[in-house]
């Protein structure tokens, strides 16, 4: 069982370095941070990466609009220095209004934009001259990224959900960042990018990471346990309502029609409660790790089994003690 811990800058980020130093003493494999319009992820991986040493380090996710390749290939190519050659490059394509209204660039050809992005940013870290023809990115200069290299690869993986998006992630990528995603379909998923790699000539049996982000809810028979549900219940009905059309599609196409048209039934008559109340249980167990912490264990090795070769945990509250104390009780 692969376990990856998201730690974001925090309030103070020391107390959030510890967090990861801890995490990486445990042996939690890998930390991420996001990026959405709040803080860069860029210093805060580059304060990671020269206070560890073992743990892999990478961004969950970036989005292929505010930077240019080139750029992300620059910073990546510090942080490859800084770390000792343990970056991960996590991307996606957010969405139109974060690009559009807080970014302020034109949010076109999300898809074909992550593949141009990365098809340039392995040529800048391979060392090899850039010499690019795409739909949006023409680089004709022979310029080459200069570098003490550690290595010529920076593993990419992608945030996708859509059927395009999941068959062009296993032809261009090394992993993918599925969220929300039923454990029950981890396989088909996996069946889907080995179909996109073989549409795009990869080698049969190349490894692909699948690396979902798992909410983790600890019971403990109190009279806490009831929030715990309904915060579950409220971070899919959420992402149902809240994100745009490709989450809830997602959900119906995997076997949970049923709540989500009627979770977006209460939320269009304005009755937020009712549809957070629409999400099932087993909508939530499918999702999410929810239970005992005997539990918890058992449901984070059924996940692995099934297919989730690298489970990202979002931190919980709590000092970096606590949240030791949490991650060791998780693992044991």
């Amino acid at each position: 069982m692969r376990l990856g811990l998201s730690v974001g800058i925090g309030e103070d980020w020391r107390e959030s370095l510890k967090k990861v130093q801890i995490a990486e003493d445990l042996g939690i494999e890998f930390t991420a941070t996001g990026e959405a319009w709040g803080a860069s992820a860029i210093p805060w991986l580059a304060v990671i990466a020269a206070n560890t040493s073992k743990i892999t380090i990478g961004t969950n996710i970036l989005n292929v609009f505010s930077r240019t390749p080139a750029a992300i290939a620059q910073e990546f190519a510090t942080l490859e220095q800084i770390s000792g050659g343990r970056m991960l490059l996590g991307l996606g394509s957010s969405g139109e209004f974060v690009i559009e209204h807080f970014h302020g660039v034109p949010f076109q050809k999300p898809l074909r934009r992550l593949r141009e992005y990365i098809e340039i940013f392995d040529t800048l870290i391979s060392g090899q001259p850039l010499n690019y023809e795409g739909e949006i990115f023409t680089l004709k200069r022979d310029f080459r990224l200069n570098y003490e290299r550690p290595r010529t690869k920076v593993p990419v993986y992608v945030a996708a959900i859509t059927p395009k998006s999941i068959r062009q992630t296993g032809a261009i990528a090394d992993g993918i960042f599925p969220i929300h995603w039923p454990k029950d379909h981890f396989e088909s998923l996996r069946a889907e990018l080995r179909a996109g790699g073989t549409e795009a000539g990869r080698p049969a049996g190349q490894p692909f990471t699948i690396a979902p982000f798992t909410k983790v809810s600890v019971l403990t028979g109190s009279s806490e346990d009831e929030a715990l549900w309904h915060e579950a219940r409220r971070l899919i009905q959420y992402y149902v309502n809240r994100m745009g059309v490709f989450y809830w599609q997602m959900l119906a196409r995997n076997g949970f029609a049923d709540e989500v048209a009627e979770s977006r039934s209460k939320w269009a008559a304005r009755d937020a409660e009712g549809s957070i109340a629409a999400i099932s249980d087993d909508m939530v167990r499918a999702c999410q790790v929810i239970g005992s912490i005997d539990e918890v264990r058992e449901q984070l090795k059924e996940r692995s089994s099934l297919g989730a070769d690298l489970q990202i945990l979002y931190t919980p509250p709590g000092d970096a003690k606590e949240v030791g104390r949490w991650l060791e009780s998780v693992m044991k």
